[in-house]
């Protein structure tokens, strides 16, 4: 009983720390709003106000009809671009896609012929030139399908493919955005909470104090785990209901209390980690430097950005032993497939293992650096 009260009211002092850091509480606030809601409303993934001009040198129907299949909220309404000026407006940038339609070409489409289009495509932009082309020629497919006469084409095809995105019907890039943006920044804070205020103690002489009293390593970091790990889960359920789903209107499917509970189960590991890291440097600086490699695999490697699968399937493996990984997988199927324990418990076994595992070794070493 006497440990518990120990490890609560270390818990209320590392919360009275915090609550006079105006800094760390100026980051926290940013942390889950700013930095939520800016990358998730202004960053899009795909093709959007691309800029398109094109070249008729044909001046038929067909030509003009292909001009204005590109419309918004993908193209920019196409610019008319004379054909001496396409190597300049391609080298300065001016234009992501550059159309040329020859001259013949409704003729030669009548006759039976297969004209070519050419689109000259900018790819130093890489996201919008990657599937705006696919756009384009689908666009274009269709428009000179309806011309010739073949609209029905596709219904005589021998298989019909029917393309259904669930879970995000408008393949809205924002709002996956806006809930890895939420992961990244609780592993950030996770790891740099916990060691920064280990680092603070030591570096003003509060631990020494802590250790002549009749406290035990083991109650030190637990009180440091729970008391950020309110304070993030806290920040993790307003940023949630205010911007995600107020200012952002991402649908979120799934139970907010299993998330949560997943979040604190996910702090559990993370913040070991950085008592751990903590424990081996001797200054804040050192800190940096020593977190900065963990972190930034943890956030790029974790499925949130790139795939999992698209990864060498030796780096699958080793990522298996990063908890983001697993909790990059949890918030995904919870928020937005609405999936139950029966469904991720998987998942939450992987993610309760490596919390223990990371604990262990942090709370050794802790001992071990008490001790020296």
């Amino acid at each position: 009983m006497h440990k518990l009260t120990h490890i609560l009211r270390l818990g209320l002092k590392e919360l009275t720390s915090l609550r006079h850091d105006s800094v760390l509480l100026l980051f926290l606030f940013y942390a889950f709003t700013v930095a939520i809601y800016m990358p998730a409303a202004g960053s899009v993934i795909g093709v959007h106000n691309a800029s398109v001009a094109f070249i008729d040198e044909d001046h038929s129907s067909l030509s003009r009809q292909m001009a204005e299949a590109l419309q918004p909220p993908e193209f920019q309404p196409p610019a008319p671009l004379a054909y001496d000026q396409l190597d300049r407006v391609m080298d300065s940038g001016q234009y992501t896609f550059v159309i040329n339609v020859p001259a013949n070409f409704q003729a030669d489409l009548l006759a039976g012929r297969q004209p070519g289009v050419q689109v000259n495509v900018d790819a130093t932009a890489m996201s919008q030139a990657f599937m705006g082309a696919g756009y384009i020629g689908r666009i274009f497919q269709r428009e000179l399908l309806s011309y010739s006469g073949q609209a029905d084409t596709a219904a005589k095809a021998p298989a019909l493919l029917t393309t259904r995105a669930l879970f995000n019907t408008n393949l809205e890039g924002g709002w996956f955005l806006a809930v890895i943006q939420i992961v990244n920044n609780i592993t950030i804070l996770a790891i740099v909470l916990t060691g920064t205020a280990l680092l603070r103690e030591r570096e003003h002489g509060t631990l020494d104090h802590l250790l002549v009293l009749p406290l035990t390593a083991l109650e030190i970091m637990l009180a440091k785990i729970w008391s950020n790990m309110l304070v993030v889960v806290l920040c993790t359920w307003l940023s949630l209901e205010v911007v995600v789903k107020g200012l952002l209107g991402v649908p979120l499917a799934g139970s907010l209390t299993l998330f949560l509970f997943v979040t604190a189960l996910y702090l559990f590991a993370s913040t070991a980690l950085g008592i751990f890291l903590a424990t081996l440097a001797r200054s804040t600086p050192q800190f940096g430097l020593l977190a900065i490699p963990v972190i930034i695999p943890m956030l790029l490697l974790s499925g949130g950005s790139t795939p999992l699968d698209s990864m060498p399937e030796w780096l699958q493996w080793v990522m298996q032993g990063s908890p983001s990984t697993h909790f990059v997988s949890l918030s995904a199927a919870i928020l937005f497939r609405d999936a139950g324990v029966s469904v991720v418990w998987p998942d939450l076994l992987a993610l309760a293992g490596i919390g223990l595992l990371f604990f262990a070794v942090a709370l050794a070493r802790f001992r071990k650096s008490l001790a020296s």
